[in-house]
């Protein structure tokens, strides 16, 4: 089998000329890919990394206790649409007082406060669903 020279080089245009990292050519018997080497992409991952850290990356870390989700389901803020919301950032709650409903399978469980305090940061939004231990809100 002679190998097409030319084909490989139009492919290889191909690949600078479109920005592609592989492309392939299909003819009866004959199958030719062509792809650039994992180098230069290892090179731009080594870029992409390097800006990453250069950017002030701010994570807010709030101290005080995660009430987690006791179920999988969707959590909503507020006992109806539009209706007023059971906590707002800054509230005073009581140990026992609903946080927020997390349906599953067409049934509302409400969600109780584990202990009293203040609510520091609510982790979800309306509708949002919820895995079981995922952080719903921080009470300090």
């Amino acid at each position: 089998m002679k190998i097409n020279k030319n084909l490989i080089k139009e492919l290889t245009e191909y690949l600078n000329e479109f920005n592609l990292t592989e492309i392939e050519y299909t003819e009866k018997d004959i199958k030719v890919r062509v792809s650039k080497s994992s180098g230069s992409n290892l090179a731009s991952i080594k870029e992409i990394k390097s800006e990453i850290k250069k950017e002030n990356i701010k994570i807010d870390k709030v101290s005080g206790t995660e009430v987690p989700s006791p179920i999988i389901g969707t959590a909503y803020l507020a006992p109806e649409p539009g209706g007023k919301k059971f906590v707002e950032v800054g509230k005073k709650i009581n140990k026992g007082d609903t946080i927020m409903i997390v349906e599953a399978m067409k049934t509302m469980n409400h969600v109780p406060s584990p202990i009293a305090g203040t609510v520091k940061k609510i982790c979800v939004e309306d509708g949002q669903p919820v895995e079981y231990g995922h952080t719903i809100a921080i009470i300090e």
